[in-house]
């Protein structure tokens, strides 16, 4: 039996398109790549999130030498949020990047480890978390959960059964 999994998402020309707690968010993730350490890649990520007691939290990519050591922003920004606002739901996270080595003006979508990541903080806080995606300037794409992006993820109820 052959199945089909799609999903809907926004496709927005600019920022301009937000609504402006939207638009706050990303304008802030853009801000937060210059707090990034990424001297080998030059790439340099932020996440920002926005959680339902109305606190922001912005985390970044965090580069080492030796390269699997490396973290990306989304999993930094995770765990921050987990360590210092423990059981506070997580609304909405806005995902942009700044490239040294050329353009940044396509959106920026997590990594396959990020996007396990994120379903399981969807899991854990029982609610969906709205995710924005861009560059630093250019279209920006808006998914309305992280599970979006990872279908067949793995979770804690194959750890259960």
């Amino acid at each position: 039996m052959q199945k089909e999994f799609s999903f809907k998402y926004e496709k927005l020309s600019s920022i301009d398109e937000l609504n402006e707690e939207q638009k706050l968010l990303l304008q802030k993730a853009r801000q937060n790549t210059a707090n990034a350490y990424a001297p080998y890649s030059q790439f340099y990520v932020s996440a920002v999130a926005l959680l339902e007691n109305g606190k922001t939290v912005a985390a970044t990519n965090q580069e080492n030498a030796s390269y699997p050591v490396s973290l990306c922003a989304e999993r930094v920004l995770l765990s921050a949020v987990a360590s210092q606002y423990p059981n506070i739901t997580i609304k909405l996270i806005a995902i942009s990047y700044r490239n040294i080595n050329g353009e940044s003006k396509n959106p920026i979508s997590p990594c396959g480890i990020c996007r396990q990541s994120l379903s399981e903080c969807e899991e854990r806080q029982n609610a969906a978390i709205k995710i924005i995606m861009s560059g630093m300037e250019g279209e920006v794409l808006v998914v309305d959960s992280a599970k979006l992006l990872l279908p067949f993820s793995f979770s804690s109820e194959a750890m259960n059964k």
